[in-house]
């Protein structure tokens, strides 16, 4: 049993370390990262150049507090056009998309497809 969970965690780790290699933000074109907990979901728009996060959105913040209480599609569309209408303020259009160890599917898919129909590109 103990085997299997460290064989988890290592595959998990590999699948992250893979993806993250592979996408980079800069000052004109930040990253998009999400991360899913067990219960909730954020994403952050980070400029790995300054090493430095510009915002972030999720579930646990103020404006999500009162309509979604866990992770579910809806929350996932609400917290893209979020991140969308925070970036096209602070002048963003076009970013990359980091899902992490996630597969892009389910709330992944749903987050990414309502932040492109608000104006990000990626």
């Amino acid at each position: 049993m103990i085997n299997e969970l460290k064989r988890r965690d290592v595959q998990r780790r590999r699948r992250s370390f893979r993806v993250r290699n592979k996408t980079r933000g800069t000052t004109a074109k930040p990253r998009l990262s999400v991360f899913k907990s067990n219960v909730h979901i954020y994403a952050q728009i980070i400029d790995d150049e300054s090493g430095k996060t510009l915002f972030g959105f999720g579930t646990m913040s103020s404006e999500c507090k009162g309509k979604f209480e866990r992770k579910s599609k809806d929350a996932c569309k609400f917290i893209g056009t979020k991140i969308a209408e925070k970036a096209s303020e602070l002048g963003i259009s076009n970013v990359v998309f980091d899902r992490g160890q996630y597969s892009y599917q389910g709330l992944l898919k749903e987050l990414a497809d309502a932040a492109r129909a608000a104006g990000l590109k990626f």
